[in-house]
């Protein structure tokens, strides 16, 4: 059973008391918890070959009206929040510094149905590792535009024994270990790494990657890991066009450029 789906089932045991009321929100839970989990791989921080570290501290900002609906039960939205974190980490083998924690915060600037999601890592007080630099990022995220870049915070010390990176710049997909290509995509500025058998794009929140265009079904295509990689469309509305062709199926190369409704995605490969 996928972790969304266990989430789900949890947040079904709570509906039947007065926690029904979070559910008359705009905002629905599991549209944050697939936030959450985007948040995740967006921002894995890889520092060696067996360790790849995401954030551990989320604040999701909602609108006022969103906010004054879900803040009376943010204690328990919270908890079921972080242990879907927990569970997606763990099927990802994605590590933290420190404990999970997830907090709701008021934003003036979002309308009723729009959030935002922020992340950082914060080491636990007994931790001698500090984290990557550059890890602590600004404020944005999905459902709504990215505030002006807040300063970038200075560079923290790597963990004994890992390698150096640069400050303020993502880790390269195309390092690791075993001969294995690494594989990603690239939509509108932001990389998201390949580390399954397949990749589902779509509109809806229980996609793998979502792609928020009305041109694009809820479940458009699927990327399918390979030697070689390639893509098939899933039954969409608007089809799949791969290097300039309008198709149902096609091999990916490295640079092979995807559109679905008005959205471009490159595909990405390279070498372990």
């Amino acid at each position: 059973m996928g972790v969304m789906k266990r989430f789900e089932q949890r947040l079904e045991g709570l509906v039947n008391g007065t926690f029904a009321k979070v559910f008359k929100s705009e905002v629905q839970p599991v549209e944050i918890a697939g936030a959450l989990q985007r948040e995740c791989d967006n921002n894995a921080t890889i520092w060696n070959r067996e360790r790849t570290v995401v954030p551990n501290d989320f604040i999701v900002e909602l609108s006022a009206p969103d906010y004054e609906r879900l803040s009376p039960y943010s204690g328990q939205l919270g908890d079921e929040l972080a242990g879907l974190v927990r569970d997606y980490a763990k099927q990802q083998r994605y590590t933290f510094m420190g404990p999970i924690k997830v907090h709701l915060e008021k934003a003036g600037d979002l309308d009723t149905g729009l959030y935002r999601v922020r992340s950082r890592t914060l080491a636990s007080s007994t931790s001698q590792q500090q984290p990557p630099a550059g890890q602590q990022q600004p404020p944005g995220g999905y459902g709504y535009p990215p505030r002006s870049p807040a300063a970038p915070p200075m560079p923290a010390s790597p963990p004994p024994g890992a390698p150096a990176m640069p400050a303020h710049r993502p880790p390269s997909p195309t390092t690791g270990g075993g001969g294995q290509p690494r594989r990603w995509i690239e939509i509108n500025g932001t990389r998201h790494q390949i580390s399954r058998p397949t990749l589902v794009l779509g509109r809806s929140t229980d996609a793998d990657v979502r792609i928020d265009d009305p041109g694009v079904s809820r479940r458009h295509c699927e990327i399918r890991t390979g030697t070689p990689s390639t893509i098939a469309d899933l039954g969409s509305t608007n089809g799949i066009v791969v290097d300039g062709q309008h198709t149902t199926h096609a091999t990916l190369r490295d640079g092979s450029r995807i559109v679905v409704g008005s959205t471009t995605i490159v595909y990405r490969q390279a070498e372990g």
